[in-house]
C-alpha cells in the first residue's frame, strides 16, 4: 500500500477532519501502545505454580501453540515465564545457547518456543515436550496443587514461581513477533520495589488454602508478566529494531505513540512527520528499518488488529467498529478488513463466536 494515500482511503470521519489534521497534538492524544497492544491480544492468566524441584531434573515444555488449548482454550499461544527464587538453573529453547539463571532472575519466553529448563543445560525433546501437555491439562483444571515437588535425590535444589499466560496472534501482534526467544530479566532490586512486593504477595498465596487462589494468582500472573515487560522495555536504549525499540526511540516512540492515541483520525504521513518534528522521508526510512514497515502500513495493521478485537466481543456494530478506527464508511473497512485479514468481519467474528462457544462446551 503506498504510504502517502492511506489517509484518504481510510476516509474522513467528518467535515471537521481537515481542521483535526492540522491541530498540534495534545497529551490527551498520545496514546500507550503497551497497554493497546497487551488488551487487543487479550493477554490472560490461567496457570500459575510454585515449583520446587531437587537436583538432577530436566523438564521440557511443549510449544506454546501445541498447549494453548489445554491451558487457556481458544487463544492461539501460550507465553511462559519463570522467576527463579532459588537457583541455579538452566533455560534452553532448541537452537540458541542455554541461559544460566540465577537467584532473582526472570525468564520469559514471549514467542512460545518449546524449552527445558534443567539442573544442567539440556534442550528439549519431543517425547518431553508431549508429557507435558497432560501436565498442564491437570493443572489448569485445578487437580494438581499449587506448589509441585519433583525431581532427584538432591542435595541440590530449585524454587522457581511459573507462570502462564494465553494470548491472540492473529491478526496482527507486534509485540511477540519482534521479541527473542527467551529474555532474561535481572533481578528486582531488595526492599519495596514493587516486583519484589508481587512476587513475596504470589508466592504466600500459592502456599495458602483461604479460598479464590487460582483465580487470585492467574490475575498476578498478568500483572507479573506486563510489570517484567515494562522492565525489559526500560532496559533497552533504542538502537536495536523491533517494535519495542521502536517505543523507546525518540521520534519512531513518538509516531507511534500518536497512532495509537488518536486511532480515528485519518492520518497522512505528512501530517504525522510533522507532528513529530521530522521530514516525511526522514520518519518513513527510521520507522521501517526499526518497526519493520512504513507508518501508514502500521496504521492499517493495528487498525485491523483493535477491530477484529472488537468484533471477536461480538457486540459492537460493523459500522460502530468502522468509525472507531478511522473509516466513515462501512464498505471502504469491510474491504480493507478483507484484504488485510483474509476473511469479512461478519465471517471473522463468527468463526471467533463460533471458537468460543465451543470452548465454553468444555
Amino acid at each position: 500500500m503506498n504510504a502517502g494515500n492511506h489517509g484518504s482511503a481510510s476516509g474522513s470521519l467528518d467535515p471537521a477532519s481537515d481542521a483535526r489534521r492540522r491541530r498540534p497534538a495534545h497529551p490527551a492524544d498520545v496514546g500507550d501502545p503497551i497497554s493497546d497492544v497487551l488488551e487487543t491480544i487479550r493477554l490472560r492468566g490461567a496457570v500459575f505454580f510454585l515449583w520446587e524441584p531437587s537436583w538432577p531434573y530436566a523438564t521440557g515444555v511443549a510449544d506454546g501453540r501445541r498447549i494453548s488449548n489445554y491451558i487457556v482454550p481458544g487463544t492461539d499461544l501460550v507465553i511462559s515465564y519463570h522467576i527463579v527464587t532459588e537457583g541455579p538453573c538452566w533455560a534452553a529453547v532448541p537452537g540458541e545457547v542455554p541461559l544460566r539463571l540465577d537467584t532473582g532472575d526472570i525468564l520469559v519466553l514471549p514467542r512460545g518456543d518449546a524449552y527445558k529448563i534443567a539442573s544442567e543445560p539440556q534442550y528439549p525433546t519431543l517425547a518431553e515436550e508431549t508429557a507435558s501437555i497432560e501436565f498442564f491439562r491437570l493443572m489448569s483444571a485445578g487437580e494438581l496443587p499449587p506448589v509441585v515437588t519433583d525431581g532427584g535425590p538432591g542435595p541440590g535444589r530449585n524454587g522457581l514461581i511459573c507462570g502462564f499466560l494465553g494470548c491472540d496472534l492473529h491478526p496482527y501482534n507486534p509485540l511477540l513477533s519482534t521479541l527473542p526467544a527467551m529474555i532474561r530479566v535481572p533481578p528486582p532490586a531488595a526492599g519495596e520495589d514493587p516486583l519484589s512486593l508481587l512476587i513475596h504477595f504470589a508466592c504466600s498465596e500459592a502456599r495458602q488454602n483461604r479460598g479464590g487462589e487460582r483465580c487470585l494468582l492467574a490475575r498476578l500472573s498478568e500483572t507479573l508478566f506486563v510489570e517484567v515487560l515494562r522492565r525489559y522495555l526500560r532496559n533497552l536504549d533504542g538502537s536495536g529494531t523491533g517494535w519495542l525499540h521502536g517505543l523507546r526511540h525518540p521520534l519512531v516512540g513518538r509516531a507511534l505513540r500518536l497512532l495509537h492515541g488518536r486511532l480515528d483520525h485519518s492520518w497522512t504521513l505528512v501530517e504525522l512527520a510533522r507532528e513529530v518534528g521530522a521530514s516525511r522521508s526522514s520518519l518513513s526510512e527510521k520507522f521501517t528499518t526499526i518497526v519493520g514497515v512504513p507508518p501508514m502500513q502500521y496504521l492499517l495493521r493495528w487498525r485491523m488488529q483493535v477491530a477484529a478485537s472488537r468484533l471477536a466481543d461480538g457486540t459492537a456494530k460493523v459500522y460502530a467498529v468502522a468509525r472507531e478506527v478511522g473509516y466513515a464508511s462501512e464498505s471502504a473497512f469491510s474491504r480493507a478488513f478483507k484484504r488485510d485479514v483474509g476473511q469479512s468481519p461478519a465471517a471473522w467474528r463468527a468463526q471467533r463466536l463460533s471458537r468460543s462457544a465451543a470452548t465454553a462446551r468444555r
